[in-house]
């Protein structure tokens, strides 16, 4: 991993950006919007799952965003990065068109961070 965007977006060694399929966190870097609530944290929480670190890549409906962003499921050693930022509250499960495969799950795991009250859902008003 070369490095971290914000919450749900990084850019591979090759350049490459990737956006994080069937998630959205709080904005922190979007030009044309203030940072968000909890989206430092977003950014931070992903960094400490991805940097530096070998991930995996699942590709699971259209390739690219309407940026050239590839849009995939990320894993680092068993652990689905995209389903434990949801789970933490750091990131709401959003549906881009074609419902990815694992998006039920995605809400699931935000229906129980909404439920405790973990992180955003805590902290932001909704």
């Amino acid at each position: 991993m070369a490095r971290v965007i914000d919450g749900d977006t990084v850019e591979l060694e090759n350049g490459e950006r990737v956006r994080y399929l069937g998630i959205d966190t709080p904005e922190t870097v979007h030009p044309e919007k203030p940072v968000q609530c909890y989206g430092s944290e977003a950014s931070e929480r992903n960094k400490a799952l991805v940097e530096g670190k070998v991930v995996s890549l699942l590709r699971d409906g259209p390739d690219r965003d309407a940026y050239g962003r590839l849009l995939r499921y990320v894993f680092v050693d068993g652990t689905f990065v995209n389903g434990d930022l949801v789970w933490g509250g750091y990131a709401y499960a959003r549906s881009y068109g074609d419902n990815p495969s694992l998006y039920q799950t995605l809400l699931q795991l935000e229906r129980a961070a909404r439920e405790t009250k973990r992180g955003l859902w805590q902290t932001c008003q909704p």
